[in-house]
């Protein structure tokens, strides 16, 4: 009996019901035709379920019919039917497989550098430019990058990096810069030094506490111009050299242009706005949509996102989205005076970029100019300003 189960598993059965008034002599049957019937479980007297091998189950067809039985399937058991039910999940199986080799071999390179910078003036352009020339680069296998060597060379030949650190995480190369402090030209106590002029301007008012004043206010002095000599003239002592100190205030000028047409094209977003999608895969793109735009005329901004699995591992795909803004365009037809008063205002912007300490402006001149229906406005702002830097005397 064993034996027969056995067998029975290895090469199919089927639970089945089995409900009719001639129960009693379809089991009869199949036992005179050798057909090994287990499991049998009688619920009433038309009605019970049994087990039966999957090559008896089309004998038992026939006596079905001849007891006028009927014989429906409850379940599928044994190996043949587990082998079928995972043969149609073999593609899946074969790609997980596929999938978690690709994933393995990914985890052998670079595939995303993150840059954290410490400074001001450092990009992380310029950073990654390095790294690249050093051999860090996006898709070098781990095992080539000589982390502390990348170290060294960087810090070598730059000097605007007080500090660099990578580390390797998963498919991740993180980069921490911090950026070195600018050192100012030092000039020694002991030096004797001039005061030289740093900037172009007209002398307000000028005080040598050491040293010799060489202008006078009312004087213009060029960038360099010398403005407290280094060294005082004295009855008894001659000739003596110093360090020149002391204040020297100026009005320095600062001038801008800008133009503006009578008639111009302007153009403003609708507030429509649309997105679109792509696929970057190691610079292969693929675009997930069929037309551009439906827009006539639109501003497109692009974002870009590389795609990761954990926290710091990174494939080779980035997904690109596309903002596209519509965008329309109008004319607008300005008077004499309104040109004139927004080119001023366009001159006066660009100034107000520079000038830190609005306080400090003396006096505001503009003069226009029309031409060919075109106004320029040159706006100068005059700041009283602090000049004067130390440069060493060399004998």
């Amino acid at each position: 009996m064993l034996t027969k189960k056995m067998e029975g598993y290895l090469k199919g059965y089927v639970n089945i019901h089995i409900e009719g008034y001639f129960i009693e002599r379809f089991i009869n049957m199949c036992r005179l035709q050798n057909i090994y019937l287990w499991n049998i479980q009688k619920k009433n007297d038309i009605y019970l379920t049994t087990n039966v091998g999957i090559k008896d189950f089309k004998k038992i067809k026939r006596i079905a019919r001849k007891t006028k039985c009927k014989v429906g399937i409850e379940k599928k058991k044994g190996i043949p039917f587990l082998v079928n039910r995972y043969r149609k999940r073999k593609i899946f199986i074969i790609m997980m497989i596929l999938i978690f080799l690709a994933l393995f071999v990914l985890s052998k390179f670079i595939w995303n550098i993150e840059i954290k910078i410490t400074g001001d003036n450092l990009t992380e352009e310029d950073i990654l430019s390095s790294l690249n020339e050093n051999g860090l680069f996006i898709g070098e296998n781990k095992n080539k990058v000589d982390v502390k060597e990348i170290i060294n060379n960087i810090r070598l030949k730059r000097n605007d990096i007080a500090w660099i650190g990578i580390e390797l995480k998963g498919t991740n190369a993180i980069v921490s810069v911090v950026e070195a402090e600018a050192k100012p030209e030092i000039v020694n106590e002991n030096d004797y030094c001039n005061i030289v002029s740093n900037k172009e301007g007209k002398i307000v008012k000028i005080n040598a506490n050491t040293g010799t004043a060489m202008v006078k206010p009312g004087d213009v002095v060029k960038e360099g111009t010398l403005l407290i000599a280094g060294w005082m003239e004295g009855k008894y002592t001659g000739t003596r050299f110093v360090r020149a100190s002391g204040d020297i205030e100026a009005e320095v000028w600062y001038t801008e242009k800008a133009t503006v047409n009578l008639k111009e094209t302007k153009m403003e977003k609708t507030g429509n706005e649309e997105k679109k999608y792509a696929l970057n895969i190691n610079n292969f793109r693929i675009n997930l949509y069929k037309r551009l735009s439906n827009f006539e005329k639109y501003d497109t901004i692009y974002s870009t996102k590389k795609l990761k699995i954990f926290s710091n591992f990174y494939i080779p795909v980035e997904l690109i989205e596309c903002n596209n803004f519509e965008i329309k365009e109008y004319e607008v037809n300005y008077t004499e005076e309104e040109a004139k008063e927004e080119a001023k205002k366009r001159a006066e912007e660009k100034l107000n970029e520079k000038i830190t300490n609005k306080d400090n402006i003396n006096n505001i001149s503009v003069n226009y100019n029309i031409k060919d229906n075109v106004v320029e406005a040159e706006v100068t702002y005059e700041v009283f300003e602090n000049i004067g830097t130390n440069e060493k005397i060399v004998f």
